[in-house]
Formats: structure tokens, sequence, C-alpha cells
């Protein structure tokens, strides 16, 4: 099945001699349960991407459906909404509420959303985040490593239909880069989570199922990840 649908995205900034064309016509399919990585260099467009795909910023043009419902067709209130509902954002710098605990942080999509926390999921997730012992800390009383934990288990509270991270290892260490490459690998066998990473980093991309190349706003290369060394 499914779960996200691009046809000829665009996006572009500014006009006449200081247009940029930073997505140019991208289009591409994405399975449920698959684990995706997005890599070109910088200013490729690949990070432009990942924020339309998201719902934080809209394209000049084109389709993004996901789960069948075209985001780009949604008015602010209605894509804010779809958003918290059924896209999962992880960013390289956490972006953690500071006066919030671990288990505040991660709860926050489903009580912004007027709902009662799954305590059970709250539970399931924590454990497998290794947070247990850490759910009334601050943010900065972790390291980073918890805390981008911290950031995966918000992302994932919500049972999202779309998991996306924007360089998740980006400002970790080689030790704690593993451990969440690892940690979102095991979210997306386990709970056939689909998720989509923005990555420079060589072991995410050889860890993924797929992996899309982007250069100057166009996909160069699509191809299965047991082929990215081939």
């Amino acid at each position: 099945m499914k779960i996200l649908k691009i046809r000829n995205l665009c996006k572009v900034y500014g006009k006449g001699e200081t247009k940029v064309e930073a997505l140019k016509n991208v289009s591409f399919d994405v399975e449920q349960g698959e684990f995706v990585a997005i890599v070109g260099p910088s200013g490729s467009g690949k990070s432009t991407l990942l924020h339309i795909l998201g719902g934080v910023d809209t394209p000049t043009s084109g389709e993004v459906k996901i789960s069948e419902t075209d985001i780009v067709g949604l008015n602010e209130t209605k894509l804010a909404i779809f958003r918290r509902r059924y896209i999962g954002l992880v960013y390289q710098f956490y972006n953690l509420i500071p006066i919030l605990n671990v288990e505040e942080n991660i709860t926050l999509p489903i009580l912004l959303d007027g709902k009662k926390p799954d305590r059970k999921l709250l539970h399931d997730l924590v454990e497998k985040l290794g947070l247990s012992n850490r759910l009334k800390h601050l943010p900065n009383q972790l390291s980073g490593g918890q805390q981008q934990r911290v950031s995966i288990g918000r992302a994932l509270m919500n049972h999202p239909a779309l998991l996306l991270a924007d360089e998740p290892t980006g400002n970790l260490d080689t030790k704690n880069s593993k451990e969440i490459i690892s940690l979102l690998r095991k979210f997306n066998r386990e709970n056939n989570q689909t998720v989509i990473i923005i990555t420079h980093d060589d072991r995410i991309a050889l860890a993924a199922d797929r992996v899309i190349t982007i250069e100057d706003g166009e996909i160069t290369r699509d191809t299965k990840g047991t082929e990215v060394s081939a």
C-alpha cells in the first residue's frame, strides 16, 4: 500500500535574478513500512522536500498525498491538525520544551489534540527508548542521545503514518548515532512504521531499504538499499 504519493513537486524561491528552484518536478511513491533515506549535497533541496512532506512548508506547485489526503489543498488549520495526527517529525536539534519533563514532552502532541495519552503505548515507547528511569527529568538533565530519544518518542506517540527525520544523528557522537539508527530501524521493522530520513550519514543510507539521491532539486538516483554500494 502506498502511504505517500508525490507528483511534479516544485518549490521556487524569489523572482527574476534572485529566483531559486529548490525542487524541480519531483515525483515518487513510498510504500507502507518502507525505510527511506534521502541524500544529497548541501543545497540540493532535500531539506526543502522534507519540510513540505511534514507540512511545515508549502510547494509552489505539485501534489503531496499522505494516506490519500492531499495536504497541499488543506488550509492552515486543517493542515496543523493533520500534521499533528499523521506526521511525526524528528529534528537534528531535538526541539524539546525546556520546562517540560520527558513524559510531558513525549505526550505533548496528544495533549495538544485534546486527548488523553495512551499509557500502555507510552510505557512501551519509553521502554524501547531506554527512558523509563528518566521520565521526570528535564531536557537539560539529559545527554544529547537521550534528548533525541525523547524527540523520537514524541514523534511516535500519535501512531503517525509517516515518521520524518531531518539529520537525526547530525548533532550526536558515533556511539549515540549508531543507537539512534538502531532505534529507528527497530520501530520500522517491529511496527511497520514508515520512515523517511534526510541524512549525510552513510551508515543510515546503508541501513535503509531505499536511498533517493537529490541534486540541484531533482532526483538523480533511486535505489534499493542493497544497491547503494554497487
